[in-house]
């Protein structure tokens, strides 16, 4: 008899457990973050904010009054997806490439944080302190939105964001400021790890698609980078490139314009489902 009220006592509390974290398997939740063209530089225009499908969702990461966001909670995805007065970014075109690609019962979700300006160092969790004392103020002014540790804002996103859904994968756009840096990829992996680790997520269940920067033909300073970005796959074996040539860019020759940032993002999109053995195009 004890026996049996052991196994109903056990049994009672595995389907409550279920319960009370069950996630939507039907629900995939991608980690973004990067310098200013994954925040967002470029001013998002009426054809981003309008037509805004319930399907992409954005978990804001900051509480944005003016916005009605609260730090925590899912919005119907619109931008600005990273901060409350960033841009457009690769991520926005990336949710709605992949909703009207995807069956209708599979829902997007995008978590973003980013700093214009860092170097990959900043999410380094064991070494972001040292490298924050030396910014310079705006920099500094950046990070404190997310209480200091933006790589311990996005971990705390990402264990709320999946009580709901399915962490399917991550996202990445930086390297501007560490250009010609040859250990950039192994600097990458360490962040990609402590993701892995932190989160108690597989890396074939989890790729990492990084984006490169501005193109050469499109006049990028830093194009020289994308070499040294393109080897990434090397260093992690399950990291994607995704392609930048003639994604618009402007004057600058930094950051993409609105629709370099919706070409870029389309191709993200593209590049995930190229990983799960889909074609974007319809």
């Amino acid at each position: 008899m004890r026996s049996l009220y052991t196994f109903i006592s056990c049994a009672v509390m595995l389907l409550s457990g279920s319960k009370t974290f069950a996630q939507d398997p039907d629900f995939y939740i991608f980690l973004a973050f990067g310098q200013s063209n994954m925040e967002g530089h470029a001013r998002f225009e009426t054809v981003d904010t309008t037509k805004a499908n319930n399907r992409f969702r954005m978990l804001s990461a900051v509480d944005c009054p003016d916005l009605g966001r609260k730090k925590g909670e899912w919005y119907t995805a619109r931008p600005p997806l990273c901060r409350c007065n960033t841009g457009l970014t690769p991520s926005d075109y990336f949710g709605r490439a992949l909703v009207d690609r995807l069956p209708e019962n599979i829902r997007i979700g995008v978590i973003n944080v980013s700093v214009g300006g860092c170097k990959i160092e900043l999410f380094d969790k064991d070494n972001y302190q040292s490298y924050v004392s030396d910014a310079p103020d705006w920099l500094k002014n950046m990070v404190k939105t997310y209480d200091g540790n933006p790589y311990e804002r996005l971990v705390e996103m990402a264990k709320l964001a999946r009580k709901k859904g399915v962490i399917k994968g991550i996202l990445l756009h930086q390297g501007e400021s560490d250009t010609g840096d040859t250990s950039w990829p192994e600097k990458v992996k360490t962040v990609y790890d402590n993701l892995l680790e932190d989160l108690r997520l597989k890396a074939e269940e989890t790729p990492l698609l990084a984006g490169e920067l501005v193109s050469g033909e499109q006049g990028g300073k830093c194009a020289g980078m994308n070499a040294i970005i393109k080897t990434l796959p090397q260093t992690i074996p399950t990291a994607h490139i995704v392609s930048s040539e003639g994604c618009e860019a402007i004057g600058d020759g930094l950051h993409f314009s609105a629709e370099g940032y919706r070409e870029l993002g389309k191709r993200y999109a593209e590049v995930m489902l190229s990983v799960w053995g889909m074609d974007l195009q319809k």
